[in-house]
C-alpha cells in the first residue's frame, strides 16, 4: 500500500476477534474520501495490528500490481497476483498481506459514501459475488492504467480548483475507472461460473440474491438440493466459518452499507435486510458489531 495510506486509527474486532480498521480520512489529501498512490514498504493500518495478521477494513482497496508474484489472502482464500493483475477488496472482507511478497504498483482506497448511490449500484461496489482477483487483457489493462493515472493526477492536483470542484472531479474520474473495473469483474465472473459449479459457489450466489429476506441455512440447503450437513461442510471448507455466520456477515455488511450511504430510518434499514422489527434488528446488529445502528451511522458522519 501507499505509505501515507497505511496508517490509521483504532479498529474493532467485529465481535469475532478479527480487528476492523476504518478509512484513514485524516491522511488523505484535503481530507477527501479516497486515496491513490504508489504501494510501498512499512505498511500498517495501526501500530498494534501488523497487516501480516488477519484483519478487515471498512473501505474499498484496489491494487494494480506492477510486479510479482504477490500472495494475498482474501476471505480465507490465497490469491497470487503478478504484474498487470488487480486485487479488489471490499468493505468487511477478511484479508492478510504476505510477509514475503513485495507489493509494487498503484493502490486506490475509497471510503463508503464517497460516491452517490446511483454510481455505487452502476459500478457494483458491493457485489461480493464477484472475484477479487482480476486479470485484464492488454487493451483492458492499458485503459485501466490510463484511467487510474488520470485519477491520481486529479487527486494530487490541489491548487487549480476549489475543494468542492476538486472533489466533484475526483468523483467523476473515480467513476470512470470503476466502471471499467466493474466490467472486467463481471466478465471474469461469467467466465468463472462457466467452469465452476461447486456447492459453496452455489450457496454464495444464493445468499447474494436472497440475504435480504432469507436468513435460514435450512431454507438455502433445501432450495439448492443439499443436506444441511453437506452445506455446512462445503462452506466451512471454503471460508472457515458456518453457513449461518456467512449469511449473518453478508446481512451486516448490507446494513452497514445502507447506514453509510442512505438517510433511511433505522427501522427501514432493518426491514431492508430482513428484520421487520426494529428492536430485533438493533439487537442483531449490536451482537455482530458491538455498536448500535445509530452509533455506527454517527461514527461515519
Amino acid at each position: 500500500m501507499a505509505d501515507r495510506t497505511m496508517r490509521s486509527g483504532d479498529g474493532d474486532d467485529g465481535g469475532d476477534g478479527i480487528r476492523t480498521f476504518p478509512f484513514p480520512v485524516d491522511l488523505s489529501v484535503l481530507g477527501v474520501g479516497m486515496q491513490v498512490g504508489p504501494m510501498g514498504d512499512g505498511r500498517t493500518w495501526h501500530a498494534e495490528a501488523p497487516l501480516e495478521r488477519v484483519h478487515r477494513i471498512d473501505f474499498h482497496i484496489v491494487m494494480l500490481f506492477g510486479d510479482g508474484p504477490v500472495r494475498h489472502m482474501i476471505d480465507f482464500t490465497e490469491y497470487e497476483a503478478t504484474a498487470g493483475d488487480l486485487l479488489w477488496i471490499r468493505p468487511g472482507q477478511v484479508h492478510r498481506f504476505s510477509r514475503t511478497s513485495e507489493y509494487r504498483g498503484t493502490v486506490l482506497t475509497m471510503q463508503p459514501g464517497f460516491l452517490p448511490r446511483a454510481t455505487v449500484e452502476a459500478t457494483g461496489l458491493y457485489r461480493y459475488d464477484l472475484p477479487p482477483l482480476l486479470r485484464p487483457d492488454e487493451p483492458q489493462l492499458t485503459a485501466l492504467r490510463a484511467a487510474l493515472a488520470q485519477l491520481r493526477r486529479e487527486y494530487e492536483d490541489t491548487t487549480t480548483l476549489p475543494l468542492s470542484l476538486h472533489t466533484a472531479v475526483l468523483r467523476h474520474s473515480l467513476t470512470a475507472f470503476l466502471i471499467r473495473l466493474a466490467h472486467l469483474a463481471t466478465s471474469s465472473a461469467e467466465v468463472s461460473r462457466g467452469r465452476t459449479d461447486t456447492t459453496f459457489t452455489r450457496f454464495r450466489d444464493a445468499v447474494e440474491q436472497g440475504f435480504a429476506t432469507n436468513h435460514s441455512v435450512s431454507a438455502y440447503a433445501d432450495a439448492l438440493g443439499y443436506s444441511r450437513r453437506t452445506l455446512v461442510r462445503a462452506v466451512r471448507a471454503a471460508t472457515g466459518e458456518t453457513p449461518k455466520a456467512f449469511i449473518d456477515k453478508r446481512v451486516v455488511l448490507e446494513a452497514k452499507r445502507l447506514l453509510a450511504h442512505t438517510e433511511l430510518p433505522i427501522g427501514r434499514v432493518g426491514a431492508a435486510v430482513g428484520f421487520p422489527d426494529a428492536a430485533n434488528f438493533s439487537k442483531f446488529f449490536h451482537q455482530h458489531t458491538d455498536r448500535t445502528p445509530a452509533a455506527f451511522r454517527a461514527d461515519l458522519r
